[in-house]
């Protein structure tokens, strides 16, 4: 078989890598990710900890990550129940990444705002008579 038909891609359309890129690095997957790095947590501590997930979005994001092998859901039968998300290794090892990739942002935001300003300033100039 050709390995290049097969090889996993990114840049090609139809690769199933790019859905599981969309997973870990969508604004709600990369924050949970980041949340999980630190310890484990319930759902209630979890969406208070993801500033502006509504309870929809983080549901529906921990069941993706949990069906990629990122998240481990733990539901304990006690009364009344009990569900702890914690990351798997493959979890940790995305988490690690798209992390890092947030805090450099958060490091490079000055730089993206200057860049902005010049571009507006540029199009604006251009766009005089």
């Amino acid at each position: 078989m050709d390995e290049s038909i097969t090889a996993p891609d990114v840049n090609r359309q139809m690769c199933p890598s790019r859905l599981v890129l969309e997973h870990v690095t969508s604004r709600w997957g990369v924050l949970v990710l980041a949340a999980l790095l630190e310890r484990s947590y319930r759902f209630g501590e979890l969406r208070r900890t993801v500033g502006g997930v509504s309870e929809k979005m983080l549901a529906q994001t921990l069941q993706t990550l949990e069906r990629d092998g990122f998240v481990h859901r733990d539901a304990k039968q006690v009364i009344p129940p009990r569900v702890d998300y914690s990351l798997t290794d493959l979890g940790r090892e995305a988490a690690e990444q798209v992390w890092a990739l947030a805090r450099w942002t958060e490091r490079r935001l000055d730089a993206v705002f200057t860049a902005r300003e010049a571009y507006d300033e540029a199009r604006a100039a251009s766009s005089r008579p």
